[in-house]
Order: C-alpha cells, then structure tokens, then sequence
C-alpha cells in the first residue's frame, strides 16, 4: 500500500501515512512555504492575489500512475493551489482572484516560486504646450539607455512627454517603469491642445497601488514644468490599453500656413470648402517612409475653414478622420497627397506651425466613440 501525508490520505481515500509518494510531503509544508512567499511581497501593496502552478515531469507522472494502477483520479496540482490559496489569504486577510495584484506560480518539484506584480493603469489626458517634444522616449541608441557619455548618462537622446510624466508617477508608486499608451501620436513639432489627448498611464511592478490621483497629477505638473499638462482621470485596467492604442478618434487641427505665391482670400476659401467632406487619396509621406509602410490611405476630410489671413500667411481649421497627415493635405507631398490646399489652389504652400486642437474622444465616452455636445467646447 501507499504511504502518504495525512492530507493525501484524507483527499484519496487510501494509504497508509509515511513519506508522501504523490505530494512529496509538500502539502505538510504549507505554512513554510507561505511565510517564503509572503516574505518576498511584504513590501508590496495589494488587495487581491492569484496562484497559478508549474508541474514538471514526475508529478504528472504520479497521477498518471495512480489513475493507472489503483483507477484513481487525482488533481494535485488544484489541491496544492487550494492550500495555498487558503493559507495566503488567512495569514493576509486578502482575496484571490483570477488576475489578481498579485500572481504567485508555484513549484512543487523544487518548492521553487515566481512573483508576477500587476501593473497600475491610469487613464488621462495631456496637453502639450511646447514645440519640438517627442511624445514617447527616445532610447540613447549607443547604451541602450543604460546612460553612457553620449547622453550624458540620461539614457535618452531627447526628453520627451512619457519622461516628464511618467517619472514623477514611477517615483510615487516606488514601480520598476512605466509605459506612456496614447490614443495617436502629435508632430514632434506640434502642440496638443485643447482638452488633450487622450492616454493610459501604465507602472509596472508598483509596490504602491492606492496613490491619490489629484497628489500624483499636481507632481506630474509641476515637475513638467509648464512644458506638459496632465489631467488624471481615474485608474484604469490593461483592457484599456488596446481601445486607447487603436481607438480611431477624429481629430481637429489649426495650421498656420505659407504660400510662396500671391493668392486671393477668396481662393483659399474656396479650396477649403472644396476639402469638405472630401475622400482624400494620401500615399505615405516621404518624411515618415522609414517607418511606415508605403501604400495609398483613403481618409476622410470632414470640414476645413478660414480663420485669418494676411499676406501670403493664413490660420486654417481642418476637422479630419484619423491617420490623415495635415501637412501633406496642405502641401500635396510632390503629388502624394490628393487632392490637397496646394493642387486646388495652384500655388505651392506648407504647414509652418501645427496644433492639434481636439481629439474628439476617450474612454470618457465608454464606447470611445465621437460625442458632439461633449466636445464641441474644444472645437470652439
């Protein structure tokens, strides 16, 4: 007969107790491997916590031995979670719960164990005030941002909006990163304005996870510097990261625009309304090619109108469908661009400053979808 651990006998209904030949005495070692556990994770914040298991070849064995032998169906692998489940949440006081803060894999081949830590998801908008600022990092290539010479041991070639918003947050919460997710990207060259863009702030391995967000957004601003303006919203989760990611929001742009020719207000007023409501056949740009694939785009333009206009200078708002490149829409790309402001108007002209003025959504809306009458205050 079988020798076995008291609660190997109790679970199969046979045995007699000695050392446990299906749970290696594991199940006897709970409690130890417990406090292991729960002292690698004492610094870190948490409401909730999953355990998952590892089996390698002997265990899987056993079970198969058993139901061959004695016809005897065994599931070590929950009866071990089952305890451990019961005993973390006894000495805690805390919950399991599938994808909790907290992931536990546990191995009872070797009482071997891997802490996952949830990352804390935050959802906002920033405004961009400044021009030349890249929206996410820019890794020093030669270190690979480890910091070296080159970037004078910042890690980074230029600073940009994810470093001035995420560092003061990674600080806050004590997390190992964090991860700026924006709903679209503006120019380096242009500034977000408006309401804001739309965008999940993501720490990872956080040891905090209850921070007040009205405290993390004033640190945020004030380490920005006037540069960057975040407006923290509420937490968030990681299914919220692909709807921000490929949300498809329509978006509102005032372009200050050149033209190296004379041209009548009148023309130009008419080559905007002629843009309205306009498929526009848009190639990839030659400026950005390096990166993106090139094929031909079909976006909508859905209203263009005049603001100023003096000399051979005009202020322009243009309301477009996501993916349209405003630059190109003006100065045509040498063709590329179909039709655009420059082949209507028969004059050469480009974009000389670029605002992004709305981004008419966000998860304010749940479905993510376009609100008129909540937006139309930043069209104004």
């Amino acid at each position: 007969m079988m020798t076995l651990c008291e609660k190997c006998m109790e679970r199969l209904g046979t045995g007699t107790i000695g050392d446990c030949v299906v749970c290696g005495n594991v199940l006897d070692r709970i409690d130890e491997i417990t406090d292991r556990i729960l002292e690698k994770i004492e610094d870190y914040e948490f409401e909730s916590f999953d355990v998952g298991m590892r089996l390698y070849g002997s265990i899987n064995s056993m079970m198969g031995f058993l139901k061959e032998k004695y016809g005897i169906e065994d599931d070590l692998k929950d009866a071990l979670r089952r305890e451990l489940v019961k005993a973390i949440s006894s000495k805690t006081g805390k919950k399991r719960e599938i994808g909790g803060d907290i992931g536990i894999i546990f191995c009872p081949e070797d009482l071997s164990f891997q802490i996952n830590v949830k990352s804390v998801y935050i959802y906002g908008r920033y405004i961009k005030r400044v021009r030349n600022l890249s929206q996410t990092r820019w890794i020093c290539r030669n270190c690979m941002g480890e910091g070296c010479e080159v970037c004078n041991f910042e890690g980074r070639k230029y600073l940009s909006v994810e470093d001035l918003i995420i560092n003061p947050a990674v600080e806050i919460f004590q997390g190992d990163n964090g991860f700026l997710h924006g709903a679209g990207r503006e120019d380096v060259d242009a500034r977000m304005l408006g309401a804001g863009r739309p965008f999940i702030l993501e720490i990872s391995k956080p040891k905090k996870r209850s921070v007040n967000l009205s405290m993390l957004e004033k640190a945020i601003n004030e380490m920005a510097g006037g540069k960057v303006e975040v407006r923290l919203i509420s937490y968030a989760s990681t299914r919220d990261v692909p709807k921000i990611k490929n949300a498809r929001f329509q978006k509102v742009y005032r372009a200050v625009v050149k033209f190296r020719g004379d041209v009548d207000e009148e023309d130009v007023v008419r080559a905007l309304n002629e843009l309205k409501n306009t498929i526009i056949n848009q190639r990839t740009p030659k400026r950005v090619m390096h990166r993106r694939a090139d094929r031909v785009r079909k976006r909508r333009v859905y209203g263009a109108e005049l603001i100023l206009m003096k000399g051979r200078t005009a202020v322009v708002k243009i309301h477009a469908e996501s993916g349209l490149y405003i630059k190109e829409l003006v100065s045509g790309d040498d063709g590329r661009t179909k039709p655009s402001l420059a082949e209507l108007l028969g004059v050469e002209c480009y974009v000389e400053k670029l605002d992004v003025v709305a981004v008419l959504g966000g998860l304010e809306d749940g479905n993510l979808k376009y609100n008129p009458s909540a937006f139309m205050d930043q069209r104004r």
